[in-house]
């Protein structure tokens, strides 16, 4: 995908925008409280779906992933585009942040999609902690536990669904892919362990999961229900809508 186009799949895409909405507008305000570019830590950012966008409105990104797989894509994505020399891409993990990021060097750590996956979620924070910047911000994204209810109960699957709700990892059983699943309370609980302060926290995906893709196949549908997830957003009852979210957002600064 050619770089100029990133940003924009980002904002339009079902499954990005919210998020996207949300780090880039926190960016934005970042870059003018610092008065030049950030420093940006892309943790398990993979193939750069977050890091190309961030690195075409002018700001340094390194991605560090452990699947050379990704970053090989990522690499190829880069390797003829004006953003090249913004994205450095690094084969690594939380455990190995200290050989790749000075410590207090980061002004913005973006980690989605990795404490669920992680074998210590507070220690990969601690190494996030490490990296930042005091005052530097955090975009982090989990997993959320009653998405998985709903799906499961409409699905018909109700012991999963039950599972889902009552464990502790918010795992349906053995055969669930995902090693866990997060409530905003737990999340929150991390964060605060970890010495961070919570600036906003959202929902998303409300709704796009559980609509079928014959029902949003053309721009206009898309468009349409994409309005919906951003008019949920500001609904009074949002607290309430926010947990059923597919992820959890949370956008947070290093005390």
């Amino acid at each position: 995908m050619p770089p100029e186009q990133a940003t924009r799949r980002a904002s339009t895409s079902l499954r990005t925008a919210a998020v996207w909405s949300a780090v880039a507008d926190l960016v934005d305000r970042r870059r003018a409280e610092l008065g030049r570019p950030l420093r940006v830590l892309d943790l398990g950012g993979g193939t750069g779906g977050l890091a190309v966008p961030l690195a075409e409105l002018g700001h340094d990104v390194l991605v560090v992933d452990p699947s050379p797989d990704a970053l090989a894509a990522l690499r190829r994505r880069t390797g003829d585009s004006d953003v090249a020399a913004r994205v450095r891409a690094v084969q690594g993990d939380a455990d190995s942040l200290a050989e790749v990021t000075e410590p207090a060097s980061v002004d913005l750590v973006c980690c989605h999609g990795v404490l669920e996956v992680v074998d210590d979620p507070d220690a990969t924070l601690a190494a996030v902690h490490t990296a930042l910047a005091p005052g530097g911000a955090l975009s982090l994204l989990v997993a959320g536990r009653l998405a998985v209810v709903l799906a499961k109960v409409v699905a018909g699957d109700i012991p999963a669904a039950t599972a889902v709700l009552t464990s502790t990892d918010g795992r349906w059983g053995a055969a669930d892919p995902l090693p866990r699943r997060f409530d905003t309370d737990t999340v929150l609980a991390l964060l605060r362990r970890r010495s961070f302060t919570a600036d906003r926290v959202h929902g998303v995906r409300l709704f796009s999961d559980l609509v079928p893709a014959t029902v949003v196949d053309n721009a206009a549908d898309r468009a349409a229900l994409l309005a919906l997830e951003e008019a949920a957003s500001s609904h009074p009852n949002y607290a309430l809508l926010g947990q059923l979210g597919a992820g959890l957002h949370v956008l947070a600064s290093r005390v």
